[in-house]
């Protein structure tokens, strides 16, 4: 609980000391490679998961959930599955850092789905690209990068990551060249948007996390067989787009890391009379897909607060 005995929303948070650490490993993985990397990462995850009892009981309630409702995998739950669940997001944090440093083998990088994506571009039909806080978003920014024909603009509130971006900054100034900070969805921001995507681009929009307001228009959809809150946000703005909507996941491998495109809608309308039963069931289908793609790297699902409160603010939780 934060001051005042209110709880705290996930945006709400200070990352210095985190990123502080992960700076100084990324120093390490340079002179030494991943393994003495990786012997230094789990020190500094076993004191940041000791200091940080909302994000070790948010990560806990995560694991026990899928553990619950999915027992077939076999999941670590408690203090060793919180480790792990932390190690994997102490790796994603590493693989960002890698590719704006020009440092991650992106010809590893599996896609799929990225059919649709090309076609559209050849058409110049913009669109919008739902994504997750599965895996790695960087993956699409740095991808996108090397091929110019695909514009992204991506939409981030990024007052919970304000250190961790300047990091990225540093390591290459371009790395904030396509992000858009966004609090509201304005009218005037939407023609923004609306702009953009008629020129045969695309916007980025996070699916898994309910906006910063006092008051967040959410729609509840079952997730690892609990009912959570999702925001409609996305779908909102793309009914007035009116564009094609993709699904965008992303998860680290052995071999490197998988990108994958999912066509969602051709068109999203939202007829009045009709309006909440269509959002409630596009964040039903959405949570479905999400859960799917979850379940294949459950442990790089990076969302470290109570994802299942019925209220948007919540517990803090670790910069993503």
């Amino acid at each position: 609980m934060s001051a005042g005995g209110r709880t705290r929303h996930w945006a709400q948070i200070n990352e210095v000391s985190f990123v502080a650490g992960m700076r100084l490993l990324f120093g390490v993985y340079r002179l030494f490679g991943r393994l003495p990397f990786r012997l230094l990462l789990y020190p500094v995850l076993c004191w940041y998961i000791l200091a940080n009892a909302r994000a070790r009981g948010a990560s806990r309630l995560y694991l026990a959930q899928v553990a619950s409702h999915h027992p077939s995998l076999g999941m670590a739950t408690g203090l060793p599955g919180v480790l792990r669940h932390f190690a994997a997001f102490g790796e994603s944090l590493l693989d960002k850092m890698l590719l704006w440093g020009g440092l991650f083998p992106t010809g590893q990088v599996v896609l799929s789905g990225q059919e649709q994506i090309s076609q559209a571009i050849a058409r110049g039909q913009g669109g919008l690209i739902i994504c997750t806080h599965l895996g790695n978003l960087e993956l699409c920014r740095v991808i996108g990068r090397q091929h110019p024909a695909l514009k992204l603009t991506v939409l981030v509130h990024t007052r919970h990551a304000q250190a961790f971006n300047k990091l990225l900054a540093q390591l290459d100034p371009g790395s904030q060249l396509n992000l858009m900070q966004v609090t509201d969805m304005s009218p005037a921001m939407a023609m923004v948007l609306a702009d953009k995507v008629a020129q045969g681009e695309f916007v980025v929009i996070a699916g898994d996390r309910v906006p910063v307001s006092p008051q967040p228009r959410v729609a509840r959809a079952s997730f690892m067989g609990r009912v959570a809150p999702f925001p409609v946000g996305p779908y909102v703005l793309a009914a007035l787009l009116q564009c094609p909507v993709y699904l965008m996941f992303s998860q680290r491998t052995d071999a490197g890391a998988r990108l994958a495109f999912e066509l969602f809608r051709e068109r999203i309308e939202l007829p009045r009379k009709q309006r909440t039963a269509c959002l409630d069931q596009l964040a039903a289908d959405y949570a479905a897909r999400l859960e799917a793609h979850c379940l294949q790297a459950p442990y790089q699902w990076f969302n470290f607060y109570n994802f299942w409160a019925d209220s948007a603010v919540d517990e803090q939780h670790v910069p993503h």
